[in-house]
């Protein structure tokens, strides 16, 4: 009886602990995207598909003169990953979004304080800060915080190509399974999410400009990425005299990279610009 009562205090007090964890506060915690990763066919061919949107290569990572991964920039803070198809095997399109975060060691340790499976931060081959975790469906989710001197930060103010077609990556529309586990997920994580319709859609505290929206998948079925223009007729212009063919849709324009992945460009009447966190030097 007595050991009993000793695990039942223990659970107690784990369960009191958990009950009154909180995210980090502010900037410390989820304060944007930092990168969404995709894998494709043929890398050079995405690059110059992504050229014509006005995004240029950053830098790249390679071994024994093979690229493992090319990194290129949307802005100073946002990055589209590429990884090449390496067996046929592969999935093409979707492979994961990585979440930027002021304090990540702060981030990680409340996650395992409410019981999250994460990985420890350790330091990424670019040099900064990152964890992971995988949703209830299996898709990994990351987290990074970027550091001083890692290659992402020593970029910064290079390769803002002059004629993006926008500067921000707004988020994106992630088709599941179930829809209710993963709303649960990501509201540990510190998103605040709605129900519209549905849909859930999930913003950050930190991040009033971030619109990630998880719809119920079905065959057919495919991630969308989402970024935001002032004008939704300058930007199909821009886009047709880059020659890319697009799809217009009142204030959405619709392009498909070469393996079929969706841009959709939405006007939001304004320039959407995404300011760097104050806590930034």
């Amino acid at each position: 009886m007595k050991k009993l009562w000793i695990v039942i205090s223990a659970l107690a007090c784990t369960l009191s602990t958990v009950a009154g964890a909180q995210p980090p506060a502010g900037d410390a915690g989820i304060n944007g995207i930092a990168h969404i990763a995709i894998r494709v066919s043929d890398l050079d061919r995405e690059i110059l598909f992504l050229g014509k949107l006005g995004y240029e290569e950053a830098f790249a990572t390679t071994h024994a003169g093979k690229t493992l991964e090319v990194f290129i920039k949307v802005n100073d803070r946002q990055f589209i990953e590429l990884y090449p198809q390496t067996d046929p095997s592969q999935p093409l399109g979707w492979m994961h979004a990585c979440y930027e975060a002021g304090d990540l060691d702060a981030l990680v340790r409340y996650y395992q304080s409410i019981g999250l499976k994460v990985a420890p931060v350790r330091k990424a081959g670019a040099g900064n800060l990152i964890s992971s975790m995988k949703d209830p469906e299996g898709r990994v989710t990351e987290f990074t915080q970027y550091m001083q001197g890692s290659r992402h930060m020593l970029d910064r103010g290079q390769h803002l190509g002059v004629n993006r077609v926008s500067t921000a990556l707004m988020g994106f529309d992630l088709p599941v399974n179930g829809l209710a586990a993963e709303k649960q997920f990501f509201v540990q994580l510190g998103f605040e999410a709605e129900d519209t319709g549905g849909s859930v859609r999930l913003t950050a505290p930190a991040a009033p400009d971030l619109r990630i929206e998880l719809s119920q998948a079905h065959p057919g079925s495919q991630p969308e990425f989402l970024f935001p223009v002032s004008d939704a007729r300058k930007a199909a212009d821009t886009l047709r005299h880059a020659g890319v063919k697009s799809k217009r849709d009142g204030k959405l324009i619709f392009v498909h990279d070469p393996d079929g992945n969706e841009f959709v460009f939405l006007d939001t009447g304004s320039e959407h610009e995404r300011h760097l966190p104050h806590w930034i030097p």
